[in-house]
């Protein structure tokens, strides 16, 4: 069984701040951390690689070179095989960039048989690029994930609603989104943490991918942030 997780390796957020001028993050100087989200599809994965004997565990990454510091982590918490998806025409992406480039990268890699990200990012808060990488792929999908169960050929997953949740079943190959809530990620041993740095990393760029430039990156993404910024504090009511 060949179980891909798709991450993003984002600023963290407790520690973020906007631009009051052009309204944009300021990423400078932000430590970055893998996505919380993320990291609950990663311990899920890992916990069925040691249900499922001969289960592989491959980390996907679309970002920059400092992204491979968010695989390295995942190597220490006990993935198999990291791949980095960079180059520097996939800058600006926005969710529909980023699913086709994740989608060709897939595809290159070849056989899976489950597909997890998370969620949503914490720096853009979509949650549309999961769904958006099922249908490039033209896979099912379970949003909302917070348990999982693999028999034989097949998941059962609870799918979270406001109040409840529903037990959906569905044949792999599928796609899922986790949610932090699903289990509590693992932390990385010591011995995981110095073999990580030895650990090759797959890099892929545009040239392995052979993507339309006009169709990625800035160019090629139809969604437009005009503008971001932080709320103004409402006045306290009289009491």
């Amino acid at each position: 069984m060949r179980i891909m997780v798709c991450i993003k390796h984002v600023p963290n957020s407790s520690l973020i701040k906007i631009d009051p001028v052009t309204g944009a993050l300021i990423r400078d100087g932000v430590p970055h951390i893998i996505n919380p989200d993320d990291r609950g599809g990663i311990e899920e994965a890992l916990r069925i690689k040691e249900r499922i004997a001969g289960t592989i565990v491959t980390i996907v990454c679309m970002g920059p070179a400092r992204a491979k510091s968010a695989l390295r982590e995942a190597f220490a918490m006990g993935a198999d095989e990291g791949v980095l998806v960079s180059d520097r025409a996939f800058g600006g992406s926005d969710t529909r960039s980023t699913s086709c480039i994740l989608g060709a990268a897939i595809r290159q890699l070849g056989h899976f048989d489950l597909i997890i990200c998370g969620r949503q990012a914490i720096d853009g808060d979509t949650a549309q690029v999961g769904p958006q990488l099922a249908e490039e792929l033209g896979l099912p999908q379970i949003t909302y994930v917070s348990h999982l169960e693999v028999d034989g050929d097949q998941i059962v997953a609870h799918r979270n609603l406001e109040k409840s949740y529903l037990v959906m079943h569905a044949k792999m190959p599928v796609l899922l989104t986790a949610m932090k809530e699903m289990n509590d990620a693992r932390f990385p041993t010591i011995q995981g943490i110095k073999s990580a740095f030895h650990r090759p990393i797959t890099v892929l760029t545009n040239d392995d991918l052979k993507l339309n430039p006009d169709e990625i990156g800035l160019i090629g993404s139809p969604t437009k942030v005009m503008k971001s910024f932080v709320p103004k504090p409402r006045q306290r009511g009289e009491i």
